[in-house]
């Protein structure tokens, strides 16, 4: 399996992240089976049984809702692109970040993405702590939160993996990236 490898720690300008060897979630694996929620706490939905029913998609993971790389540039991307992807197959674009359900709705409505990305909440980090593919950014960001990350799933498998190498940078995770290996 492959296993994707971050450096010890990388500075983003004045800040510095904490990234250790990572074990994370490799091509060939089942997407964990965690509850992620959509529009409300109260639409809870397991994430295998979600990605099972769209059998192609990409998830993106991103650090936080209305912070400037996602929602200037990374969302954005999967949004000029979603007919491409479309074109190519993929039935679902979705979206994770360690927010809770009612800011990830704002933020997808303050971008536009109406039907087009689905925005999913992560409020207690646990689907991407299962996937390993969270880091603690209590002294910047004041939690856990996901990676930087994109995900090409088909019924419920990874089968391409991006991450980037700092965590929260955009470099291999933007939509033409992944347009690339469909």
């Amino acid at each position: 399996m492959l296993r994707a490898f971050i450096p010890q720690a990388t500075r983003i300008g004045t800040r510095s992240f904490h990234a250790s060897r990572m074990n994370c979630i490799a091509v060939g694996e089942l997407l964990p089976n965690v509850k992620v929620q959509i529009d409300s706490p109260a639409n809870e939905v397991s994430s295998r049984d979600f990605f099972k029913r769209n059998k192609r998609a990409v998830l993106i993971g991103v650090p936080g809702a209305f912070t400037p790389g996602c929602s200037k540039t990374h969302v954005p991307s999967y949004l000029t692109a979603y007919s491409e992807l479309k074109q190519k197959g993929v039935e679902l674009v979705a979206c994770v970040s360690v927010n809770d359900a009612f800011v990830m709705k704002a933020w997808g409505e303050s971008l536009g993405v109406e039907d087009k990305i689905k925005m999913l909440a992560d409020p207690r980090a646990e689907f991407v702590k299962s996937l390993d593919l969270a880091f603690d950014a209590t002294g910047v960001l004041g939690s856990v939160r996901s990676k930087r990350f994109a995900l090409l799933i088909e019924d419920a498998v990874v089968k391409k993996l991006y991450v980037e190498p700092d965590n929260t940078g955009i470099s291999c995770t933007l939509a033409q990236t992944v347009l690339k290996d469909l």
